[in-house]
Formats: structure tokens, C-alpha cells, sequence
């Protein structure tokens, strides 16, 4: 007869909520990137897109519409990869009217979460 032997199993929580780690004026949260979307916002915005795994050059398209097409979407993939609550009509307002600042919220959400601060609970079952 064999005996079966449970073993404890992680429990996995993070410390990131379903928001932005940031709000879309905390700039200044990161001064070097703050600087950087100030002084070439073309520069961060490529950074920041390659940063996000999509096309360097892919910023450079925004000159193109109205509504920052690419800032938006890159918003709203930002937001759909990390479970942020939020919805596609204040994306469009945020890049619109606040695009060097959205580009710094995007970058320092992947900062953020790229390296979360994780805690494991070894639970027995």
C-alpha cells in the first residue's frame, strides 16, 4: 500500500492593486524620466514603447491623429496587461491633454511592475 503525503503549497500575494501605482502628475516620482519626456518627449516616448515590448519607432506615429493614437493604445494595453481599472474615454483625455505626463505613468507602471514585491506563505493542504 502506498501513502499518500501532501506537500504545503505557496501562497502567492502581491502588493499591486488593480490601480496605477502612480497618478498621471506624479512626474516627479522619477526625476531622471521626468527630464527625459520634458526635454525629447519623441526619445521617451520610443523608450517607453520599447520598454512595453512594442516597436521602437512606433511613438513617432502619434504626430498622425488628433488623439495621440499610439499613446492611447499603449495606455490601454498598459492597462489591460496589468488589470488597472480604468476606461478608454479617459485614456483618450489623458493623452490628449496630458501626453508627455501619461508616457512618464506608463514607464514608471513598468518600472513598478516589473520587479513587484511579492510575499509567500508556505500553506499546507
Amino acid at each position: 500500500m502506498s501513502e499518500t503525503v501532501s506537500q504545503p503549497r505557496p501562497f502567492i500575494t502581491t502588493s499591486v492593486p488593480n490601480q496605477w501605482t502612480s497618478d498621471i502628475c506624479d512626474c516627479f516620482q522619477d526625476l531622471p524620466q521626468c527630464c527625459l519626456a520634458f526635454w525629447c518627449p519623441p526619445c521617451f516616448a520610443c523608450k517607453t514603447a520599447h520598454e512595453a515590448g512594442e516597436c521602437l519607432c512606433l511613438p513617432l506615429l502619434d504626430a498622425f491623429g488628433l488623439i495621440p493614437p499610439i499613446t492611447t493604445a499603449l495606455r490601454v494595453s498598459v492597462r489591460q496587461r496589468y488589470g488597472i481599472e480604468g476606461t478608454l474615454c479617459k485614456d483618450c483625455v489623458y493623452s490628449f491633454f496630458c501626453g508627455p505626463c501619461t508616457w512618464c505613468q506608463i514607464a514608471r507602471e513598468i518600472k513598478t511592475r516589473k520587479n513587484p514585491i511579492t510575499f509567500v506563505n508556505m500553506v499546507g493542504r
